[in-house]
Order: C-alpha cells, then structure tokens, then sequence
C-alpha cells in the first residue's frame, strides 16, 4: 500500500499529470515509495525464513500472500519504467498500419507518443508478433487512451504471472526442487512484483509461455511445449533459448539415436512453423529480426556499456582516436563472453539439467548484454527458482534481486541528488520500523502474531 500511495505521485504518471520535481507531493511519494520497497524486501526475506524452516507454508498459502501483496499495484500507474506507453504506442502504429520495425513511435505522432520516453522515440521495436498482437488490442480496446491502456496491459501481464505461477510448482517438482522455495523465489520475488505486475512489461507474457512450455517438456508433451516457447520467443527474443532445453528433453524420451536426431529436427520444424504462422495471422512481418540490433540507450548501466564508456574517457583523456571504438569493443566482447557461458552451462562436465541450464544461459544474456534492465534478470531467475540446486547460485539470485529492486526510481528515469536523499530517507524509515518491530516484546517468540484459525504458526507468520 505504501508502495501504491507512492507511485500515484511519483510513479510514471502520464506526461500531463506528472508533478514538477521541486514539488513535495513528488517528495513524498518517493519517501513513501521506498519505505513500502524497503518493507516489501524484508517481508520477502523473512518468508525467506519461513520456506526455509521446519513447517514451512504450502504452496497455497504463498499464493495467498503473493495476491495481498500484489492488489495494491494493481489500479496504480505504472511503476518503475516508462515502457508501457512506448506498447501502447507501438499498438497504436500496427492498428495505424505503421510499420514498428522501421519507425519510431514518433511517426505516429499525438499525445500517446509524447508518453513515450524520449531515448525510444525514435526507436524501432525488438519486439516480435506475439507481443505486438496483443498491444494492438489493448491499443483499439482503449481507443490509445493511456490510463485505460495501462489497465489493459497490466491484465495482459496478469495472465502472464498467472501462468507463471501456476507452472512453477510443477516444474519444481519434476526437477526435484522444494514447489514452496520455487514460488517463493520465483512468484514472490521483489523484481516480480515491481517490473511485471507494478511495470506491466510484457516479460511475464513470455515467461508466462515459457514455464508453460518448459511444464508440457517435461511432461508427456514435448511438441506443445516446442510451440509453447516459440510463442514465448515471438513476445520476447531471449525465450528462443528454450528450444534447447525442449530439444534436449525431447531427445531423452525416446530410444535411438536416429529418434534422438528426429526430436532436435522436430523441435525446431515446429518452431519455423510456429513462427510462420503467428506472423501471417498477425501481418505484422519478420522485421523484428534486424531489429534485434537495435542499440542500447547511450546511459545503460549494463556491465559491457559501463565497461565501454569508462574505456572511452580515459581514451578521451590521453587523446586517443580510438574512444569511439571502446563501446562497440566492450559490447562484442560482452557477446563472446555471453556465448562462451552459455556453452558451459550447456557442455561442461557434468551436464546440468537441461531446464537449470537454460536458467544459467539466460541469466549470462541479460548479466553480458549490451543493455540490462532489473526485470531482465527475472528471465533466468524464473527458471533456476524451478530447478536450480540450493548453493551459490541461488543465494547469488537472491541478494541480486534484493539489490537490483532498489535500482531505479519509480517514475523509470535517472535520479538526481534530491530525489536520491528522498529515497534513502524512506529507507531508513523502513529500517527504524523494523528495528522497532524487532525490539517489540513478544515479537521474536512470535507471540505477538494475530492467531489464525486452522493455520500453523509458520503460516501465521507468512
């Protein structure tokens, strides 16, 4: 809730409600927006701590809690980015007959590209059929009205956490993995709830089709789950690493090694033709390919763009005629290292488990890209919540998340250091109520917990 009455005023409010940025509602609903933040972290830790213990909440328990935390957010303005209004509008130009791989949402013109943030004006979109199909809808639904198309996109990304939801306990059980850890670091998880439900982005329709897909793999039906993931990739590009694991699972079924060479040649016979189909029945083309290339906002803070600005200064500085070359560098070497991870989280001895490998390799895409977002990293987080083995990687995965939700300001663009010193002040109310909480009598023996009748006390607790 804290987080809600926040964004209203500091969220990414349409360009004509946003408030001027000496105003102290925008003050404190950034105080307001990362007291909610800090509370929500130490609340998803703690449940950390229950999953974790002798009587640990089932699965329907963190459903319910996953739905209180998530109902504030819902009727909210977006949160955390800006992208939404460039899906909107990007619906709005294939409505229009547009074509979004050449064009920029300037082209379209009116109010609803001016919502678009200025580094994607004039940006083509990477995005592929799938996605623009359902943003062409949600665009016609809400006649391109931005409040109405926020709620339209953010039920779409509901469905999306929906089926994410639901095929994380599956997935975690036929990969021997606790369903309760799944759900709780995979569906409760800060970044979820911030980037997918808060943000409305269009990831959780393709993790969404991807656990799905994963789900029909490991099951009796590796054909659906090859469709399923290319539906996935057709929303979002890096999904199109799941055809390795469905390929591999599907080559496990079967005796032979003439079958085993059939199921690769299968998989990828029904992803072409998957591909083909959602792009004739959309129309919109297969200029998302080349669009693939499109760069990266010249500010990204992904490792290899740091990388290649730093580079580039200090080349500046010496006088070097080389400074324009260092991003350039750094982003192929980001590739080469991306690509080499991925080998070894799918080659080196012993073989990891296909869905667990796909998780490492999507965590090195979004970890060694040219561009990274904190919601990137829900692509492989998703995946190594089902299978990944408790150890390293996964304490790895949950520090980073804890960190990366605290990463950018609510209304999606870079801070100054006012609105810096307004989000740490509500930090640091957070963490004086905590302590207070913590030093409560009672509290630590948990007697200070409301009873609920039926539940244990671990349920209680979450």
């Amino acid at each position: 809730m804290a987080l809600a009455a926040g964004g209203a005023t500091a969220g990414a409010l349409p360009v004509g409600d946003a408030l001027t940025p000496d105003s102290g509602r925008e003050a404190l609903g950034l105080i307001s927006t990362y007291f909610g933040l800090v509370l929500l972290i130490a609340a998803w830790w703690l449940l950390g701590r229950e999953v974790r213990g002798p009587k640990p909440p089932g699965p329907r328990s963190l459903l319910i809690t996953l739905a209180t935390w998530a109902a504030p957010l819902l009727p909210g303005p977006p949160l955390f980015s800006r992208d939404v209004y460039s899906y909107l509008a990007q619906g709005a130009m294939v409505h229009a007959r547009i074509d979004v791989y050449t064009h920029g949402p300037i082209r379209l013109g009116g109010p609803l590209a001016d919502e678009v943030a200025p580094v994607w004006q004039h940006t083509p979109t990477p995005y592929g059929p799938v996605s623009l199909a359902f943003e062409s809808a949600i665009a016609h639904a809400s006649r391109a009205e931005p409040s109405l198309g926020v709620i339209g996109l953010r039920l779409i990304a509901l469905l999306g956490v929906a089926l994410m939801v639901l095929a994380l306990p599956v997935l975690a059980r036929r990969c021997g993995t606790d369903p309760s850890a799944a759900l709780w670091l995979g569906g409760l998880n800060p970044l979820l709830l911030l980037h997918l439900v808060g943000g409305a982005h269009n990831d959780a329709v393709m993790l969404g089709l991807l656990g799905a897909g994963l789900v029909a793999a490991t099951g009796r039906w590796p054909a659906c789950g090859a469709v399923l993931v290319t539906l996935a990739a057709l929303v979002k590009a890096p999904a199109a690493l799941g055809l390795l694991a469905v390929a591999t699972l599907w080559a496990r079924q079967v005796e032979g090694r003439r079958r085993r060479v059939g199921a690769v040649a299968a998989t990828a016979a029904l992803s072409l033709a998957t591909t083909g189909a959602a792009t004739a029945v959309t129309g919109t083309g297969y200029g998302w390919i080349s669009a693939l290339t499109t760069p990266a906002s010249p500010d990204n803070w992904a490792l290899t763009s740091t990388l290649g600005r730093a580079t580039g200064a200090l080349l500046e500085a010496v006088g070097s005629g080389l400074a324009p070359l260092a991003a350039p560098a750094w982003h192929g070497l980001g590739l080469l290292a991306t690509a080499v991870a991925i080998g070894a989280a799918w080659l080196r001895p012993p073989r990891p488990r296909p869905v667990y490998a796909l998780g490492l390799s999507l965590i090195a895409v979004a970890v060694l890209g040219p561009a990274i977002r904190p919601w990137y990293v829900l692509w492989g987080l998703f995946v190594i919540a089902a299978a990944g083995p408790g150890g390293t990687v996964r304490k790895a995965v949950v520090a980073g998340s804890g960190v990366l939700a605290l990463a950018v300001l609510p209304n999606g663009f870079a801070p100054d250091s006012r609105q810096l010193t307004y989000a740490v002040c509500g930090g640091a109310l957070a963490v004086c109520a905590l302590w207070c909480v913590r030093h409560t009598p009672g509290f630590a023996t948990g007697n200070a917990l409301p009873a609920v009748p039926g539940g244990h006390r671990s349920e209680r607790s979450a």
